[in-house]
């Protein structure tokens, strides 16, 4: 499987069970790092309106005992969790390890690949959607695409779309538990390699914006600008991952 860089988000197919990574499978790294990921838990609940009698348990005219509260309410199942997350794809900056393409769309169905259903590997006759992993540093979520969205904008001269965004969404039949990892790391020792805490750059915004709102008023902006390699602090790149922990005298950080 091809070495995956910890400071860009991938998708990574799985096999059939969800467990682990297919073999040979696809591996695609995003071409910018969403700005943000939103999680959604659920429960699924079922309301018990049958009595200790065996009838329906019913208050004045018929309805329903409002009196028994939450007693005859039951969860059903372990539990969902849903991943929404945001791609932008441009056909000008070309995909990962690659240079430009005439066509966005080249880019945005290697996405795509992940919700089209392949035959079962123990009943031919029947399509399963493959299995993914999205991961980005020590962040991981193993499930199924459930939906794709795709905006198809900024058109070329010759008509051939050059920048999309992608809108999808992912769920697991579990109440997802977050792995830290080696995320907080033992006093004294370096962070591992991907697991630094990093501040995607949303759109439009500054490097004095995103340093004042993690740090406070009164922040070194320039060092923060100087240890991440960054010329202009006034133009960042949409998913951009910045350290704003760092100052002038670290060493200089490029992505």
């Amino acid at each position: 499987m091809p070495e995956q860089d910890p400071g860009r988000a991938h998708l990574v197919e799985l096999d059939e069970d969800l467990n682990r990574d297919l073999d040979g499978g696809k591996v695609v790294a995003v071409q910018f790092n969403p700005e943000s990921l939103k999680l959604s838990f659920a429960n699924q609940i079922q309301n018990n309106a049958t009595s200790n009698t065996g009838g329906t348990a019913a208050g004045k005219g018929g309805a329903p005992d409002q009196s028994s509260g939450t007693q005859g309410r039951q969860f059903i199942g372990a539990g969902t969790t849903k991943l929404s997350v945001q791609l932008w794809f441009d056909a000008t900056q070309g995909g990962a390890g690659s240079g430009r393409v005439d066509d966005v769309r080249r880019l945005t169905q290697q996405v795509i690949y992940f919700i089209k259903g392949k035959p079962s590997r123990n009943d031919k006759s029947k399509f399963l959607p493959p299995g993914v992993r999205f991961t980005w540093g020590s962040f991981n979520f193993k499930g199924l695409i459930d939906g794709i969205e795709e905006t198809i904008e900024f058109f070329s001269p010759e008509g051939k779309p050059l920048r999309a965004t992608i809108s999808m969404s992912l769920s697991q039949q579990t109440i997802l538990i977050s792995d830290f990892g080696s995320a907080s790391p033992i006093a004294g020792r370096p962070r591992a390699p991907g697991t630094t805490p990093m501040t995607p750059a949303a759109a439009g915004s500054t490097l004095q914006g995103l340093a004042a709102g993690a740090v406070g008023v009164g922040v070194d902006w320039q060092g923060i600008a100087t240890a991440n390699g960054i010329d202009n602090p006034r133009q960042l790149v949409p998913g951009q991952l910045l350290n704003l922990s760092v100052s002038a005298s670290a060493p200089r950080i490029r992505f």
